[in-house]
């Protein structure tokens, strides 16, 4: 087992160790719902980043498998067939298919052509969620609510077992995209971001490149979607709308698509904003903007790289520093009349 799993698979459970004791240590209910929703929104962020920052691929349409995983599972769940870990399994898989579908068009397309194609997609979607009221409920979303039956001795109507599931299904998404992030393959892809053209001269097939990045960022955005359908109990279309996507790409652009977690550090910070702004203020959108606008403007890049970057620069002056002042310790003592 290579080192860098070893230290990956050891981050991974001190965080969900951390993840399971913030509600014991602070029991309030509110902050098991805001940790819930902060697993479903960074897992959409943390999967977009996969096509932003690792490809350079720039999606205004990630919601759409957002809501494709929550419709999806939620349906599932209503029909009672199926238990809840078959539901998510096949959300995840019809999700998946519908993106590579999707995608097999979107990835031939330059920059700007592929941005508004999957924004275009996305809106289809949104269009047939809210028309086909007979299975999806239209503006009002899944009637009926999302039933959550018992499996494996679990009871997911219990909201400290529902947190923890999510807890785990969240930080094993995590986990998986650290790898793929890692791997030779994600290794390529930032070869293509870089330069495709010296990818493709290196005989490297961009086009599936970027389909398979495209499908396992839709199946990640879909898990998202279906925790929070599970948690809500119920899939609405304002999940598929165009401002969730610009969300996400806020939640990158707050956080920094540098570091792996930097989507993470902006999905903390706008949910906390959303939270806080809109019980204080009614100018919701005014404050949010303002700060996005400092944050953008002020760092030129995102929080967690701006404060990754100082620390590297500090590093490196105190090396410098420390070279420097090295000859002078070890220079040999200048002669004098007094020698011999």
């Amino acid at each position: 087992m290579r080192a860098g799993l070893v230290r990956d698979l050891a981050a991974a459970l001190a965080g969900l160790g951390l993840l399971i004791a913030l509600p014991m240590l602070f029991p309030q209910p509110a902050l098991r719902d805001f940790l819930i929703y902060f697993f479903a929104y960074g897992l959409m962020a943390m999967s977009l980043n996969l096509l932003v920052g690792l490809t350079g691929l720039v999606s205004f349409g990630h919601a759409a498998y957002f809501a494709t995983g929550a419709y999806a599972f939620g349906l599932l769940m209503q029909s009672g067939l199926v238990p809840i870990p078959v539901a998510a399994l096949a959300a995840v898989g019809g999700t998946a298919l519908i993106a590579l579908v999707v995608g097999a068009i979107c990835v031939r397309l330059k920059e700007i052509y592929f941005s508004f194609i999957t924004l275009a997609f996305q809106m289809f979607i949104h269009s047939i969620i809210v028309t086909w009221v007979g299975l999806t409920g239209g503006d009002q979303g899944l009637r009926g609510g999302i039933p959550r039956p018992p499996f494996l001795g679990l009871d997911l109507n219990d909201a400290r077992v529902l947190y923890a599931t999510c807890a785990v299904v969240f930080v094993l998404c995590i986990l998986a995209m650290r790898q793929v992030s890692q791997s030779p393959f994600g290794y390529t892809l930032r070869m293509i971001r870089d330069n495709p053209a010296r990818a493709n001269f290196l005989g490297v097939d961009v086009t599936a490149m970027k389909l398979g990045i495209f499908v396992f960022a839709a199946s990640m955005a879909s898990v998202g979607g279906l925790i929070l359908a599970l948690f809500v109990s119920g899939a609405y279309p304002e999940f598929a709308f165009w401002t969730t996507s610009g969300e996400a790409i806020f939640m990158i652009m707050l956080g920094g698509m540098k570091l792996f977690l930097g989507p993470l550090v902006g999905t903390l910070l706008l949910q906390t904003l959303n939270h806080f702004v809109t019980i204080y203020t009614e100018h919701h959108g005014l404050v949010l903007g303002t700060v996005i606008l400092v944050i953008v403007l002020g760092l030129r890049r995102g929080l967690a790289d701006f404060l990754f970057d100082a620390i590297q620069a500090r590093r490196a002056r105190r090396a410098a520093a420390l070279a420097a002042a090295a000859p002078a310790a070890f220079a040999p003592a200048p002669l004098d009349g007094r020698t011999v």
